[in-house]
């Protein structure tokens, strides 16, 4: 069995958080491929490396010192191998950052080090090899990041050891250092899973998986023991941020499934994400409701025109409004004659009237309405589909918490529902659907 492991920047913070790696790696021989991520917070009043690196980047920009910030990570990862007793020269390290700093160093070079010193450490700690994210994993020059490429170079440097490859980076054709998204050592270890054709992908983190809603608005709620990678999508689209959204794509194309967990709390069994749960769910069946998530700071646009319906390309004219102030919309809900478009309320914040004067102008709407301040609740589940009047039960417990609805979609394949609320309904839409579907359904089986 191959199974690549990722820890996250919380896994890696200090000593006490790099003995639990050494742990988690080394009681499973198939964990043989480890992926890292710069050292975390080890407190709230701390610093993440990466947030360090880039503030000495534009201090190196705006000519101002920026030997005290780098002090900081100097001073992290010195006591990190002063308290694990490991022999790598910092100093050497330290010596040749300083000196592309002084040359004017590139800012993705400079930020990538804090994978790559961590990955420096932790090899050395768990005697495996390390391999350089710039020697295996391969950008073109469009960004995206050469799989075939990436295969033939992992190829070269696989031994039959345990390899520690850091996350976040890797090289363009030239060989000059790219770094992806923040969250992206997900989406390198997602593309070592892929190449090496692992049995699962392990991303530990500083949670035991996915909870069907936001333990900052419902108390204790329950972990999702698996989940899809469609409900997936939906639930990280909407706002619930456990895994890079990219880390997806890499896995999902070879039914790799991705298994979140916690390095502190490592005999929880987290949450599996899957292609297909059908056989899982025979055993164990889900909730009706996969997951409770959303987010807030939306605007709504309702336009009404009689006959709308009937009139070609009207809808087409309205979303190319928006496309010409290259403002994304959300979703866009639609009866005969009334239609609403939901955008970002940032995204429209310099051209909202801009736009509606438009809307106005060349399609003469019989009326035109603005909601602001409006938030929109996802109510995601792969076993909604095989209840009926599933939706309708939905809107029923918001109308019995007194919600008022702003606006409704679904789509044909009854993977969510997506509901418009005012923002200041925001958490209590989440705790009333939570308690109705989940608190009660649990109940009712105990």
């Amino acid at each position: 069995m191959i199974k690549v492991v990722k820890f996250g920047g919380s896994s890696v913070a200090n000593a006490a958080q790099f003995a639990k790696v050494k742990n988690i790696v080394l009681s499973d021989p198939a964990r043989q491929f480890v992926v890292a991520s710069a050292c975390g917070k080890e407190s709230k009043e701390d610093h993440k490396v990466t947030d360090l690196l880039y503030l000495c980047e534009a201090h190196i920009r705006y000519g101002v010192s920026y030997e005290p910030i780098f002090a900081e990570v100097e001073a992290k990862y010195s006591k990190i191998k002063e308290d694990l007793g490991l022999a790598l020269d910092l100093d050497k390290e330290f010596s040749m950052i300083r000196s592309q700093m002084k040359k004017g160093i590139s800012t993705d070079y400079l930020v990538s080090r804090g994978e790559y010193l961590t990955c420096r450490l932790l090899a050395e700690y768990l005697g495996y090899d390390f391999v350089d994210a710039a020697d295996v994993i391969a950008f073109g020059y469009d960004g995206s990041i050469d799989m075939e490429k990436t295969a033939s170079l992992l190829q070269q440097h696989c031994n039959g050891k345990g390899i520690v490859v850091p996350g976040f980076y890797g090289a363009m054709p030239n060989g000059a250092i790219r770094v992806m998204s923040r969250g992206g050592s997900d989406v390198t270890g997602a593309v070592l899973a892929n190449v090496l054709d692992a049995d699962v992908y392990e991303n530990w983190t500083d949670v035991s998986g996915f909870y069907v809603a936001d333990p900052r608005i419902v108390a204790n709620p329950v972990r999702i023991p698996r989940i899809t990678y469609n409900e997936l999508r939906e639930m990280s689209y909407m706002g619930a941020n456990v895994l890079h959204d990219d880390a997806v794509f890499p896995v999902k194309s070879k039914n790799i499934p991705i298994n979140i967990r916690n390095t502190n709390e490592p005999e929880n069994p987290g949450t599996m994400i899957m292609e297909d749960c059908s056989k899982q769910d025979q055993l164990d069946p889900p909730h009706r409701i996969t997951g409770i998530t959303g987010r807030k700071g939306f605007t709504v646009i309702t336009l009404v025109k009689s006959h709308s319906s009937a009139e070609v390309g009207y809808l087409r004219k309205v979303l190319s409004v928006f496309e010409d102030y290259r403002v994304s919309i959300e979703c866009v809900p639609i009866t005969v004659d009334t239609f609403s478009i939901i955008v970002n309320t940032e995204a429209v914040d310099s051209c909202l009237y801009d736009i509606v004067g438009r809307l106005k102008e060349e399609l003469k709407p019989d009326s035109l309405k603005i909601d602001e301040r409006v938030s929109l609740v996802a109510v995601v589940g792969r076993a909604m589909k095989e209840q009926p009047g599933m939706s309708g039960k939905l809107l029923s417990e918001f109308g019995y918490n007194h919600i008022n609805i702003k606006t409704i979609s679904q789509t044909a394949d009854e993977l969510s529902v997506v509901v418009g609320v005012m923002d200041r309904d925001f958490e209590k839409a989440i705790q009333c659907i939570y308690d109705k579907f989940i608190k009660e359904e649990r109940g009712n089986k105990g």
